[in-house]
C-alpha cells in the first residue's frame, strides 16, 4: 500500500517542482547572476545551506507524516499499524536517499573537474555551464523516467530488454577482444 499515493497528494508534488525551479532560479538568477569564480569557502556554505534546506524538509516530512498517520482511518484500520514507527522509517527512507543521492553526486565532481578541464571552460563561467548541465539532466531524466513508465506498461518491451542485456552481458565474456562490444565501441 502506498502511503503517500500521487492521485491525493498531487499537490504536494507539483508544490515541490514549483519550489525546486525556483530556489534553481534564485540561485542563477539572483544569487550568481554575475560570473564569478567560486571560492573554496564559497562553495562550502552553498553546500552547507543545501544540505541544511534538506534536513529541514526531512524534519517537516516527518512531523506531516506523523500528524496524517496518526489521523488517517484507513492507515489506523491495519493491524500492528504503529503511527510514530511509520513516520521515523518514512523520514529515515527520505533522509536514506539523499544521503545515497549526496554520495553518488560526490564522483561526479571528478567527471566535471575532467569535463572541465578537456573543453577549457574558463572557472568564472564553471557554475553556469554546471548548472545549465543539471537542470538538462533532471529534465532528460523526467523525460526517460516518464518513458520508462510507459513502456513498462507493455510487457513485451520488459522482455525485449532483458534479452538485449542477457545477450549484451554473454557477448562481454567473449574470449576473443575484437567480439567483445566495449572493445569495437572504441
Amino acid at each position: 500500500m502506498l502511503l503517500f499515493p500521487f492521485a491525493d497528494y498531487w499537490w504536494f508534488y507539483a508544490g515541490f517542482t514549483l519550489f525546486v525551479l525556483a530556489v534553481l532560479a534564485l540561485d542563477l538568477g539572483v544569487f550568481h547572476r554575475k560570473a564569478h569564480e567560486v571560492s573554496f569557502k564559497e562553495a562550502s556554505l552553498w553546500t552547507a545551506v543545501w544540505i541544511g534546506l534538506a534536513f529541514v524538509f526531512n524534519y517537516l516530512f516527518y512531523l506531516y507524516a506523523q500528524y496524517r498517520f496518526s489521523t488517517h482511518e484507513r492507515y489506523l484500520a491495519i493491524p500492528g499499524f504503529d503511527p510514530e514507527v511509520q513516520a521515523k522509517t518514512t523520514a529515515l527512507e527520505f533522509l536514506t536517499g539523499f544521503i545515497v543521492e549526496k554520495s553518488l553526486a560526490i564522483d561526479n565532481i571528478f567527471v566535471f573537474a575532467v569535463v572541465f578541464a578537456y573543453f577549457g571552460v574558463p572557472k568564472i563561467y564553471q557554475h553556469r555551464v554546471l548548472f545549465w548541465g543539471i537542470l538538462g539532466a533532471l529534465v532528460f531524466r523526467a523525460i526517460f523516467i516518464a518513458m520508462g513508465s510507459v513502456l513498462m506498461r507493455y510487457e513485451w518491451v520488459v522482455m525485449f530488454f532483458g534479452g538485449l542485456l542477457i545477450l549484451t552481458g554473454i557477448k562481454m565474456f567473449s574470449p576473443v577482444p575484437s567480439r567483445r562490444t566495449s572493445i569495437r565501441i572504441f
